[in-house]
């Protein structure tokens, strides 16, 4: 399995969300991408872009001000 990683620290929305779209877009199933991002706001719009593209939300956490998902392309 493919990992992948995405520093999007700094950037607003919907800077994060598009960083991941592009990059789960050309990648092979079951690719893992790993996002970190200083915008609060991403825990809520991850979740519920994964909910509408079918990708699974493997992990969501925080420290120290940063939010740390992991998104597994589904196929």
């Amino acid at each position: 399995m493919k990992e992948l990683y995405i520093n999007a620290r700094g950037m607003q929305c919907p800077g994060p969300i598009m960083q991941l779209h592009k990059t789960l877009k050309d990648a092979e199933p079951d690719t893992e991408v790993v996002i970190e991002v200083t915008d609060s706001g991403f825990k809520k719009d991850v979740q519920a872009w994964c909910k509408k593209t079918k990708n699974e939300l493997v992990s969501l956490n925080e420290e120290d001000g940063v939010i740390i998902a992991k998104i597994k392309k589904k196929s």
